[in-house]
């Protein structure tokens, strides 16, 4: 691959990287974190109607602040019923965890031992809902590709076969519309290798921290809790998993997710934002 294009590939991976999800280009919390939409009644009577599983997959728009809130929500209700045996995290590397830090370790540590990028997730977003773990003794586990993994992985043609067919064309075509049609087709398949390779990063993470009776609560964005492309295709048959799309909006897309989650949470609209600008302007020729 020739180096100039490897250079615009690897800021493209980066943006993956960032976002998190095939969806759409990473971008700010577009609002501070408040009271979530939901009441606490609301999400323990819809976490009731999915559980028991092994494992809860909870998808969010990284830019949706209401999405960190009630992520936090949830680890605080399945802590408390103590149906949690961990908390795996899209915002952190495999290879860090909090076991080894007591249930009063400062938010330092916390970030520390996580090796928190503050950068690409930030920290008074995710926070609440890694110390809401933290604090009730749960372990937190990175569950993501690391990024020194990445450049391995958009030549490993053996990704390619890990999906079925119409699988791997839809997470393609997932690329292509998520970086707004700004990639050059030599570049579509080797970015959903990366794709492929996180979700296959974040599976392992899930099966690693399963404990019987207990619940494994996977943080990612929608992309990787898809039931027909992301993580839940590189789960054994035997490890029931659960997965739930936070959607800002009406969560209306006219039956298209219904294979894709068990359920969605709809959450207020966003302001209307132009992603691809910003985009544009990353990859961008120096």
């Amino acid at each position: 691959m020739p180096t100039r294009s490897f250079t615009f590939l690897l800021c493209a991976a980066s943006l993956l990287l960032a976002g998190g999800c095939a969806g759409r280009p990473a971008a700010p919390i577009a609002q501070q974190p408040g009271d979530s939409q939901l009441s606490q009644a609301a999400i323990a009577a819809r976490l009731q109607t999915l559980l028991p599983a092994d494992a809860l997959l909870l998808g969010e728009q990284h830019d949706a602040a209401e999405h960190q809130h009630i992520e936090q929500q949830v680890v605080a209700h399945l802590a408390a019923q103590g149906w949690l045996a961990a908390v795996t995290l899209e915002m952190a590397d495999t290879g860090v965890s909090t076991a080894a830090l007591q249930a009063d370790a400062s938010q330092e540590q916390v970030r520390q031992a996580l090796k928190w990028n503050d950068k690409g997730w930030p920290w008074a977003a995710y926070g609440p809902a890694v110390m809401s773990a933290v604090r009730a003794g749960v372990p937190v586990v990175g569950a993501n590709l690391p990024r020194a993994q990445m450049p391995a992985s958009m030549t490993d043609s053996k990704l390619d076969q890990r999906l079925p067919g119409p699988a791997l064309k839809a997470q393609q075509q997932g690329i292509r519309i998520g970086h707004c049609q700004l990639l050059p087709e030599s570049q579509i398949t080797p970015m959903a290798r990366i794709q492929i390779a996180k979700d296959i990063s974040m599976a392992a993470a899930i099966q690693q921290a399963a404990r019987p009776g207990k619940v494994v609560l996977l943080l990612a964005g929608n992309g990787h809790v898809d039931r027909q492309l992301g993580v839940p295709q590189h789960l054994p048959v035997d490890l029931k998993a659960k997965a739930v799309s936070l959607r800002a909006g009406d969560g209306s897309d006219g039956g298209k997710q219904a294979d894709a989650f068990d359920s969605v949470w709809p959450t207020p609209a966003l302001p209307p934002t132009d992603y691809c600008a910003g985009l544009k302007q990353q990859l961008a020729p120096k």
